[in-house]
């Protein structure tokens, strides 16, 4: 299974928010920090927020920020909205299938209990758990991050 690269940029997205909690970040300095285009981060922000995990604010002093508390955002939910829209298999697909086995194959029942058993690995973990007490991560995306994230890197650097 290869995740897409729309959740691969939301889980930059939120990883960056999560790291940058009390202000508003732009999709400018997301874009930057996490190697992403800005026109894919315009995309996936507004999916996001659509889906209620980030705010987005417009106008000048605007940008985005999480739609609720990191330890409220789990990390299978956020896969399962973009991920299970795209066909694992092509047996998958209603319009594009063309495979002439999907009635007899058993392969689609193997393809979707693997896909579940992914997903539910995904579900224990929260988008806290990923950047709390991460100083690695901090260091990297964030000037300030999550109080945890501060005292990591400050300990880190002692």
């Amino acid at each position: 299974m290869r995740v897409t690269k729309r959740t691969n940029i939301a889980m930059r997205v939120l990883m960056y928010c999560a790291a940058n909690p009390g202000r508003l970040v732009t999709k400018h300095e997301i874009a930057e920090r996490c190697n992403a285009s800005e026109n894919h981060l315009a995309q996936v922000i507004n999916q996001l927020a659509q889906m209620g995990f980030l705010h987005t604010q417009r106008g000048r002093n605007g940008g985005l920020e999480l739609g609720r508390p990191a330890a409220d955002i789990v990390i299978g939910d956020i896969f399962r909205a973009l991920e299970q829209p795209v066909p694992l298999a092509e047996c998958f697909a209603d319009v594009d299938n063309t495979c002439p086995l999907t009635e007899a194959c058993r392969l689609r029942s193997a393809l979707t209990e693997a896909a579940n058993a992914f997903y539910a690995t995904l579900d224990p973990i929260t988008l806290d758990s990923l950047v709390c007490n991460n100083a690695a991560l901090i260091n990297i995306i964030s000037a300030e991050g999550c109080s945890a994230g501060r005292r990591d890197a400050s300990l880190a650097n002692a």
